[in-house]
């Protein structure tokens, strides 16, 4: 804890001067770039990954970076992924998987989360993803099946999304993109999901500007 308030103090001293400008604009309006939405898992970092400042990402946490489908659960997911589209009207949205991510354990092995009830159920709506990989994805074992699962989260989450009538609405009229991400926790890549050939492909390889959002 005495970490966390000398971290406050130097931003109040250090940080938010050298920045007031920005945080009495921001005090009075905001108008993010994207809808961030990722895991609560503490080693990602939402505005270190993309070297944004207070007010430009909109961002929305959980266990997983689940998106519930619309109807299924009217919570704090649901109300903000509402409020970003169609209060804010963001131009993007951006699901964030990562490596290593204990969820995704738990998809793969429900039995391990038997004694967290609230995390059992949570973890339950991924369901699909379970059977997907145990189906098609037999040959995978280890980290490989890990990161596997993260990614086909990733893109089912994608289809959660589209069930949302504030989101399916803007996608209709072409003023949103949805973007599917996978953090690796070790190297710092990104691997972003390509709609028309429906594969991971890294952020920073060559081929990505022929990479196409889906809208």
């Amino acid at each position: 804890m005495e970490k966390l308030v000398k971290g406050f103090l130097k931003f109040r001293t250090e940080v938010f001067g050298k920045k007031k400008e920005l945080f009495t604009r921001l005090s009075e309006t905001q108008a993010p770039r994207a809808l961030f939405i990722t895991c609560s898992n503490s080693r990602v970092d939402p505005t270190l990954l993309t070297q944004t400042d207070p007010g430009e990402l909109f961002i929305l946490r959980n266990a997983g970076n689940m998106v519930p489908p619309y109807g299924l659960m009217q919570g704090g997911s649901t109300a903000t992924i509402e409020y970003a589209m169609a209060v804010l009207k963001v131009p993007h949205i951006i699901i964030c998987g990562h490596t290593d991510c204990s969820v995704m354990r738990a998809v793969l092995h429900p039995k391990d989360v038997h004694d967290l009830p609230a995390v059992k159920e949570w973890v339950g709506q991924a369901e699909t993803i379970r059977r997907l990989m145990n189906e098609h994805y037999t040959d995978l074992k280890g980290n490989d099946r890990l990161i596997k699962t993260t990614q086909e989260n990733v893109r089912y989450q994608l289809d959660h999304l589209r069930t949302h009538p504030s989101v399916a609405l803007l996608l209709r009229k072409k003023k949103v993109d949805l973007h599917g991400w996978v953090y690796s926790i070790s190297t710092g890549d990104v691997w972003v999901y390509d709609f028309e050939f429906e594969q991971f492909t890294s952020l920073v390889d060559e081929t990505y500007p022929r990479l196409k959002t889906s809208s």
